[in-house]
């Protein structure tokens, strides 16, 4: 099993016509799996394995609301939106190394 040395937390940073997500809630991963619509999960799980195994993805949305904070070696961040065409939430996922 690899070491993934990374606590990764969600935010559900943006949330309008959703019935499942407000704005604000937050999730540990894996832990709160459960807890997230699944489709939601799913957007998310590429970017997820990508900053669990330390990666970066290379777009930043500079100077918008979605501005990426990257730090191979410390806090990175990422935005995903959801699937659904008729909701608009968007979550942020945070990498943080672990403190041990």
């Amino acid at each position: 099993m690899f070491d993934l040395n990374y606590n990764i937390d969600i935010e559900i940073f943006e949330s309008d016509g959703c019935q499942h997500h407000r704005a604000g809630e937050k999730f540990n991963y894996p832990e709160d799996k459960g807890k997230i619509c699944h489709w939601l999960l799913d957007s998310m799980t590429c970017m997820i394995r990508v900053l669990q195994y330390g990666g970066t993805l290379p777009w930043t949305y500079s100077d918008t609301s979605y501005e990426k904070k990257i730090d191979p070696n410390g806090i990175t961040t990422e935005f995903v939106r959801c699937p659904d065409p008729t909701s608009t939430v968007i979550a942020k996922i945070t990498r943080i190394p672990n403190s041990t």
